[in-house]
């Protein structure tokens, strides 16, 4: 048998083909799309129900994501104790989020235990009573981390960098304050369940060893007839960024040891014909650890421990964000270094040497995020979350693949507008004492 050599690197090749799997699409009795992902061998599934109706659909702040936070706290069936019992009694986990335009509700299950979790999923979704006591606990819960929160220098950046792109008018520009916790009840939440948490508002995934048995609870439990008050396909109110003019934007924190930086303007949305091939450019500005800005900003002049760069998707724009934390006497070199990497992104050719270590990287992170059962579905949810097409993927590819230095630099020159771009500090000023 011939002995590996073990002081020689394996040679690095790039993905000769890409593939993944698509879901199998029923439509269930009621109409609500059933998307089905068959993998794995485990006796373990994940049940995705995703609800049109997040941060753009509300009425007032907190609405949207604390209707889904209270589906656990009771229900007609159920009480949240019984709730929370059941579940750990079954060896089952759920998980329940928000975003800006839909809710997400996620059961992990063992197979043999599914139509037993999935029914109690179901008196959730379907017959939840949103009961004062428990709804007063989670507010209490909610303020004090609202008040921590207000402490993190990068939450304070962060939302007032969206108000100054948005616009205070705008719902990704209007963040909670405290008074607005005092401002949620029981009948708002009752309210925001009626209108979006119905059978024709909704879709659903159901991924791992999936067998018959499994769809069958799902028809039994969520497909046979219309659930829910409510009978129209949710469309959120359309509304126009007003961003402010004001190029930076200082947060006073007297006692913070660092500040934060945010760096934030618009930028091409996932639907863009150029969009796929941007996604290189700015990977290699700051998208990963051997980034421009991770080279320049952290490993030669120590400014910081970390610096990235990234495009953030909402609904009908995309935004770059760089985002970063240092010493408050770094700021100005900071921001200095990261125009610095932009300029030269537009004036110099990517070598072909970069540009192959950038694409193996995206590459290999595609690879393997899509190589188990549940990390499908999320590929999946993703595409219906963001309106995209089921080539989305395969797309990604050719584009990494096929992208050169030449148009590297024509994206650079076309879309890195400094001009475009505000900056947002918080942290204390230099000089000043707390």
């Amino acid at each position: 048998m011939m002995e590996l050599d073990r002081t020689i690197a394996p040679e690095i090749q790039q993905i000769s083909h890409f593939s993944i799997m698509q879901p199998e699409r029923l439509i269930l009795t009621n109409g609500m799309p059933l998307n089905i992902l068959r993998a794995g061998s485990e006796e373990v599934v994940r049940f995705d129900l995703l609800v049109k109706g997040g941060q753009l659909h509300q009425t007032q702040p907190l609405q949207a994501v604390l209707t889904n936070r209270m589906l656990r706290e009771g229900t007609r069936s159920f009480t949240s104790t019984e709730i929370a019992e059941r579940l750990d009694y079954y060896g089952a986990w759920l998980d329940l989020s928000s975003s800006v335009s839909h809710g997400y509700i996620s059961l992990y299950s063992l197979n043999k235990y599914f139509p037993q979790t999935l029914r109690i999923l179901a008196s959730m979704v379907q017959e939840a009573v949103f009961p004062e006591k428990e709804l007063n606990t989670v507010l209490e819960a909610n303020k004090h981390q609202f008040l921590v929160n207000n402490e993190r220098v990068d939450v304070l950046a962060r939302k007032q960098l969206n108000r100054s792109l948005f616009g205070p008018g705008h719902p990704l520009g209007r963040y909670a304050v405290f008074e607005d916790y005092d401002k949620i009840t029981s009948e708002v939440l009752r309210q925001f369940h009626e209108t979006h948490y119905h059978s024709g508002n909704c879709s659903a995934y159901i991924s791992g060893n999936v067998t018959p048995e499994i769809i069958r609870a799902i028809e039994e439990n969520f497909g046979n007839g219309h659930w829910g008050k409510g009978t129209v396909i949710s469309q959120a109110p359309c509304y126009s960024p007003e961003p402010e003019s004001q190029k930076r934007v200082f947060i006073e924190k007297g006692n913070a040891m660092q500040s934060s930086i945010k760096i934030g303007g618009f930028t091409l949305g996932k639907r863009h014909p150029d969009a796929l091939k941007y996604k290189v450019l700015v990977t290699l500005f700051g998208g990963y650890f051997g980034s421009r800005l991770m080279s320049n900003i952290r490993e030669e002049k120590g400014y910081t421990y970390g610096i990235g760069a990234g495009i953030v998707s909402y609904p009908g724009n995309g935004i770059l964000i760089i985002s970063t934390e240092a010493g408050n006497e770094y700021i100005e070199p900071v921001i200095t270094e990261v125009y610095h990497e932009m300029d030269r992104l537009c004036e110099e050719k990517v070598s072909q040497q970069e540009l192959t270590m950038v694409k193996n990287y995206i590459l290999g992170d595609m690879c393997r995020s899509y190589e188990s059962a549940f990390s499908l579905a999320d590929a999946w949810i993703y595409i219906e979350s963001e309106g995209l097409d089921n080539d989305f993927y395969t797309r990604s590819v050719d584009a990494v693949k096929a992208v050169t230095p030449d148009e590297l630099l024509e994206l650079a020159q076309k879309y890195f507008c400094k001009e475009n771009l505000i900056e947002v500090v918080a942290g204390k000023k230099v000089g000043t004492d707390e």
